[in-house]
């Protein structure tokens, strides 16, 4: 952690200028629409300069020592790339941290969690630092399930994602009691998390998320069913696409 000590010499602000220099408005008019910035879209009023995610990833990467009061200036940011690569520093830093360190981030992160309000901000954070906080303190975890039980689409995305950071560790609990509460989510960006994250857990288990799919696989959207199902064998899938498959 000696490195993420000593980090007086870095701010926000070469950040910002080292992702400024990276920047594309071709790029960036394709990603405006790409995250649905429009008016009703569910990234409205996003503002993208089009940088790569290699270019944040490589930027977040010299970067990692930033202050977590530097690391603030970039959450605050109305730009997208500034935003993700705030929270890229958090996902390097945490691995590296001791335990008092990371209750830090995991506070951070939460303290800051409207600035976390797309689905890529979403998917590369909440299993590296919510999750990975949560791992191995499962008497937590009701957080997940307020988020879950919210209105705020990014807060129930955050909830199923960290629950990736469990599956992994072949925990499928709470992943599965996460996926039910939202298995009747009326936005797609749900369906696909659900979905997404029933697929890992049937990478791990598949006798265990064949016995969700057969409980919900008649009532979930379609999008959801075909995120789990992506991997089966043709004639399973099919079978559960047409509503035949045997309990």
């Amino acid at each position: 952690m000696e490195d993420i000590q000593h980090q007086s010499k870095l701010t926000a602000a070469i950040v910002i200028k080292t992702l400024n220099r990276a920047a594309d408005p071709q790029r960036a008019q394709k990603s405006q629409s790409f995250f649905k910035t429009e008016p009703g879209g569910y990234g409205e009023g996003d503002v993208f300069i089009g940088v790569t995610m290699p270019g944040i990833r490589k930027a977040a990467k010299q970067y990692m020592a930033l202050d977590i009061s530097e690391i603030q200036k970039l959450l605050d940011s109305e730009i997208h790339e500034h935003r993700m690569c705030g929270l890229l520093i958090l996902t390097y830093q945490f691995p590296k941290a001791n335990s008092n360190i990371q209750k830090r981030i995991y506070d951070f992160y939460l303290k800051n969690i409207s600035a976390i309000n797309n689905w890529d901000l979403v998917d590369v954070t909440a299993p590296n630092i919510v999750g990975q906080y949560l791992l191995d303190k499962p008497a937590q975890r009701q957080l997940l399930y307020d988020f879950a039980q919210s209105t705020d689409l990014w807060q129930k995305r955050i909830a199923m994602l960290s629950c990736f950071a469990f599956t992994r560790n072949n925990d499928f609990d709470d992943t599965l009691a996460i996926a039910t509460i939202l298995i009747h989510d009326e936005h797609d960006l749900i369906h696909k998390a659900v979905g997404w994250m029933l697929r890992e857990v049937g990478k791990r288990d598949l006798p265990i998320e064949e016995t969700f799919l057969k409980k919900y696989s008649h009532t979930m959207p379609r999008t959801m069913l075909r995120y789990a199902i992506e991997r089966f064998e043709e004639k399973k899938r099919q079978q559960y696409l047409s509503g035949t498959v045997s309990s």
